[in-house]
């Protein structure tokens, strides 16, 4: 194992209404390696995209802490965690975010010039993410001018404009069809593999998830690692 580069300890989420109150996590415990790429699986409503969203910071634990290499990153103050989120993490979603009336280039710069960049300089980072991910000829295209798997790879190069070390995906290939989805898995590989991104993905794609080098399963609240070689969909009992 090498430099842990995200790790969760004791992570708990309750959700209340009224009197009521739902546990969705459990006192998670995760550490994931600089360059290492994991998938974690589960039922529709186990609270994956929850657990992505804690550890991305976009949510707040109701207990525990997630660390960003030797960051207690829920330690920081609004404005430098917004700052971290910013620079620090790409996200990928299942339904793009990607705003329509602005183009493809438009699009990927928007990280840039939100971490304070000049125009140029976003324009340069955002033309070069685009070119890894194959759309260098699709800078002024609409969103609705793109297919599906052209829109995904459009958001990932947004996740990756400003050269984040760690990727949170959710649910990446989930409205792709089986080719795009392929394209989109071996997109996702090559940027692990070649460019030393750590990958976090949450999936339902067994070709996905058993490409990772960990595979994780949630269920009633509990995180717990999988062996890779079981028929899916694995049993977590």
């Amino acid at each position: 194992m090498g430099k842990v580069a995200l790790a969760a300890k004791g992570l708990v989420k309750v959700f209340k209404s009224g009197h009521t109150q739902l546990t969705v996590l459990k006192g998670i415990d995760l550490c994931i390696s600089a360059g290492e790429k994991i998938a974690i699986v589960g039922a529709s409503g186990a609270g994956k995209t929850t657990l992505l969203h804690i550890l991305g910071t976009l949510d707040r634990p109701t207990s525990g802490k997630v660390f960003y290499f030797d960051i207690d990153v829920f330690s920081l103050i609004e404005p430098a965690l917004a700052r971290f989120r910013n620079q620090k993490l790409g996200f990928i979603f299942q339904f793009h975010h990607l705003l329509p009336e602005f183009n493809t280039l438009e699009n990927v710069m928007l990280p840039a010039l939100i971490a304070g960049w000049t125009t140029s300089r976003a324009q340069e980072a955002a033309a070069q993410a685009l070119k890894l991910v194959g759309l260098q000829h699709r800078l002024t295209h609409k969103m609705g001018e793109l297919s599906g798997g052209e829109r995904q790879r459009v958001a990932i190069a947004r996740a990756i404009a400003l050269k984040p070390p760690i990727i949170l995906a959710d649910e990446p290939t989930g409205n792709l069809d089986m080719r795009t989805a392929q394209d989109i898995t071996r997109l996702l590989l090559d940027l692990n593999k070649n460019h030393g991104i750590t990958l976090v993905v949450v999936t339902h794609n067994p070709e996905l998830a058993t490409q990772m080098d960990r595979i994780f399963g949630l269920v009633n609240g509990s995180l717990k690692e999988l062996p890779k070689d079981r028929p899916w969909p694995w049993s977590t009992q």
